[in-house]
């Protein structure tokens, strides 16, 4: 009879950890600890949590492995789960829900993941927890109520991640600190409260006072893991301690200027500059009517720790640059401006014009740029200041090869222009000037388009990258020369008309006559490509082109110097 019943409980022994054998995951071991049943997965190809694990588990440990997110309801099944660690993996994201039904949850481990940031609200489902371990992350920030629901937690470690400013309040609004400050419980201080902050990259400036004078002054129950926090940043602080360091209060930018108003002649050289002091550290920046087209270096450098100078340099003013300068500075506690009046005054009075196309040109300001790319060609912008705000303007376009310049004239109010029909591997050059005056020096861009793939795809693409760049590099500053692959045209890759001695200009409709002033002032860009429309009505119009159609009916046309 005793044999029997020894038998019977071998066979009782051998189903019970059959059965147990029958809950473990492949590739995981399963144990009986002390605290219960033990679930150990440790680098094995686990890409998510297990769906409908036991519930007998008390403790899993998945590490190593490329787990990078924690659905919702990962644990739906788990509500007997007491510790649960989750390190070394590729952990990214805790969707919301994740920790639903872990109401036992006394223990969560996610050490070594990737995490940027923590829902906190996660936690009203573990009332229980004490330990969240969350070091070796990439957390940059600590929302004001981040802790509120981690009422009995007893050690927090946030070591080793990418914070650098932390308000004092969110360990204020800890409630298992409040609960310790409260008076009468310091008798009833069972445990310390752990808390691990070292090894992250402080900023040390007015943000981070609060929590720098909560360390200095930490004391039971609370203790640090490493007191030895470190700043770093600024670099006036980088490398000091916590405890040796005094932070002042932040404070919006206030803004001062040695004067406010600069008087000077044209192509004198002038530096406005604004002394800013703020806390923290705050942007500066000028704004000023023709910031578009006037582009000035601004050198910005630190006079004291919550000081700053700020310098817009101006060389060779002219008078297009008179107006007012402003120089505004913020930061996160608020913005602040100073405006600076810049008065220009001519070298000499300009001589009174005495017809349409006669101009002073040396107050005239010209910035002449490449803006655009076609399928065949480029668009040109330029802005233009002169004593007469009507002006009528000549291009001269050409390639290095031409013996002439097409020469194209532009009415008033037309800032922009098409050229097309650009060969590949060709040398460029562009000069705009006012009324018939030649091309100066300086009021000029060149360009060279790269070589030809063959197609209007390639050609595209061409233009793409070639002609694109060059719209970058011109508007700095006007006159640069931009250098592509060159190669030589190639007329049977792009047929015979694609060649010509003399390129076609792009026409303009001739639909608005000139002494109607009003109607082509809002014409911004008025010329068309022209594209498909070639053939025998276009060899028509290069035979009109060639006689010099320049009657004062039309606002934009062609014509030989």
């Amino acid at each position: 009879m005793a044999s029997v019943s020894h038998y019977f409980l071998l066979v009782l022994v051998f189903l019970d950890s059959h059965t147990a054998q029958l809950s473990c995951l492949p590739g995981c071991t399963c144990s009986e600890e002390s605290f219960g049943r033990t679930l150990q997965c440790v680098s094995i190809t686990l890409g998510k949590i297990p769906r409908k694990l036991p519930e007998e588990f008390k403790q899993v440990r998945i590490e190593n492995s490329p787990l990078f997110e924690l659905p919702r309801g990962s644990f739906i099944n788990m509500s007997t789960l007491e510790y649960l660690w989750l390190n070394f993996n590729n952990v990214t994201v805790i969707h919301l829900g994740a920790l639903e039904h872990l109401s036992e949850l006394k223990e969560l481990r996610l050490e070594g993941n990737k995490l940027r940031s923590i829902p906190w609200t996660e936690f009203r489902a573990t009332p229980l927890l004490r330990v969240l371990d969350l070091k070796h992350n990439r957390i940059d920030a600590l929302p004001e109520l981040a802790l509120q629901f981690l009422v009995n937690l007893t050690y927090l470690d946030l070591s080793s991640n990418r914070l650098t400013v932390v308000a004092k309040s969110v360990f204020l609004n800890w409630p298992a600190y409040q609960k310790h400050r409260q008076p009468g419980c310091e008798t009833e201080i069972l445990s310390s409260m752990m808390l691990a902050l070292h090894d992250n990259p402080w900023l040390c400036d007015c943000r981070l006072r609060g929590l720098v004078q909560f360390v200095k002054s930490i004391s039971l129950p609370v203790v640090l893991v490493n007191p030895y926090l470190t700043c770093r940043g600024p670099l006036s602080k980088a490398g000091q301690l916590f405890h040796e360091t005094e932070l002042s209060a932040c404070m919006k930018p206030q803004i001062s200027t040695p004067s406010a108003n600069v008087s000077i002649r044209v192509g004198q050289n002038v530096t406005l500059r604004c002394l800013v002091q703020a806390s923290p550290s705050p942007t500066i920046a000028w704004t000023y009517p023709l910031s578009k087209w006037r582009e000035f270096d601004v050198l910005t450098s630190s006079t004291a720790e919550d000081a700053a100078l700020s310098e817009l340099v101006i060389p060779a003013a002219h008078l297009v640059d008179r107006g007012s300068y402003t120089c505004v500075a913020s930061n996160s506690i608020g913005r602040s401006s100073c405006v600076i009046s810049l008065h220009v005054q001519p070298a000499q009075a300009a001589p009174t014009l005495h017809s349409l196309f006669s101009t002073s040109e040396g107050n005239a300001y010209v910035d002449l740029r490449v803006v655009k790319q076609t399928v065949r060609g480029i668009v040109l912008e330029w802005f233009v200041a002169a004593d007469t705000p009507e002006k009528w303007f000549t291009l001269y376009i050409g390639s290095e090869e031409a013996r002439r310049k097409e020469v194209i004239h532009v009415g008033p109010g037309i800032s922009t222009y098409l050229v097309d029909d650009l060969l590949p591997g060709t040398k460029y050059e562009v000069c705009l000037s006012l009324g018939r005056q030649p091309p100066r020096q300086g009021r000029c861009v060149v360009f060279v388009t790269g070589r030809d793939h063959g197609g209007l795809e390639g050609r595209e693409r061409l233009l793409h990258t070639t002609v694109i760049l060059c719209a970058v590099l011109l508007s700095v500053p006007v006159g640069a020369y931009v250098w592509a692959v060159q190669a030589p045209c190639s007329c049977r890759e792009w047929g015979l008309r694609c060649c010509p001695h003399r390129r076609k200009a792009p026409r303009c409709p001739l639909a608005v006559p000139e002494h109607r002033d009003v109607s082509y002032r809002d014409h911004t860009a008025v010329c068309e490509d022209g594209l498909g429309h070639r053939g025998a009505e276009g060899e028509g119009d290069e035979e009109r082109d060639e006689e010099g159609d320049s009657g004062p009916g039309g606002m934009v046309w062609a014509s030989s110097p």
